[in-house]
């Protein structure tokens, strides 16, 4: 059975580039973002882990944690380092599970539990393993991306899928179609006329069921 939404994401003890990890741990009271990959040393990915290394300022500015992942060891993960951070233009700081022996891609139902990789396995063979989870300091997932190998993934979208996320949790609101920050929110339904008012003072009545309110001071 996949992860759904606001189940508790596996926790599991793993190798990384940096050394020894408790997903758990790891996380701590931060958010976390996992970025999974089929292979290194592949195109689309190490374009990815580039613009992940490019954004650690705006990670650092929310509070949250990012880890990689892929199917290889940690000597190739080094090695792919020094391309990531070639191609990017600075420094990878995030650390790379080794994981090569397929445990964390099962646990988070990327791959089958009876799969094995082959001999010269390519990227092919684990395609699925190209999932982004955001996961809240309560250890449960906020929410999942999956792409196919030949599409890129789109950080703006990531970043902003994130800010929702925050700004939800902080303040018991939800986001309209192509929110940004700054823009205004949308009052929960089960939340009536009279408590919003008290909750957020003026508010737009769209709809009975659509109402529009800036994000609280």
């Amino acid at each position: 059975m996949g992860l759904r939404i606001n189940d508790t994401v596996p926790n599991f003890t793993a190798e990384t580039d940096q050394g020894t990890i408790d997903f758990h741990d790891w996380i701590g009271d931060s958010w976390a973002i996992l970025f999974s990959h089929p292979k290194d040393f592949t195109p689309v990915c190490t374009t990815e882990f580039g613009a992940v290394a490019q954004l650690s300022d705006e990670w650092e500015k929310r509070g949250t944690k990012v880890l990689g992942i892929s199917v290889d060891g940690v000597e190739e993960h080094k090695g792919w380092k020094k391309d990531i951070e070639l191609v990017a233009g600075t420094k990878a700081g995030f650390p790379i599970i080794a994981d090569n022996g397929l445990a964390v891609s099962k646990a988070f139902d990327m791959l089958p539990a009876e799969f094995y990789l082959p001999d010269n396995a390519t990227p092919n063979d684990s395609a699925t393993v190209r999932v982004v989870y955001i996961i809240g300091p309560d250890k449960k997932l906020k929410l999942s991306m999956t792409y196919p190998m030949n599409v890129g993934r789109n950080f703006a979208e990531v970043l902003r899928a994130l800010d929702g996320l925050q700004t939800a949790a902080k303040h018991g609101v939800a986001t309209p179609a192509n929110w940004q920050v700054g823009q205004d929110v949308i009052i929960p339904t089960a939340v009536n006329d009279e408590a919003a008012k008290e909750k957020f003072g003026e508010f737009e009545t769209v709809l009975p069921y659509l109402r529009k309110t800036k994000v609280p001071g």
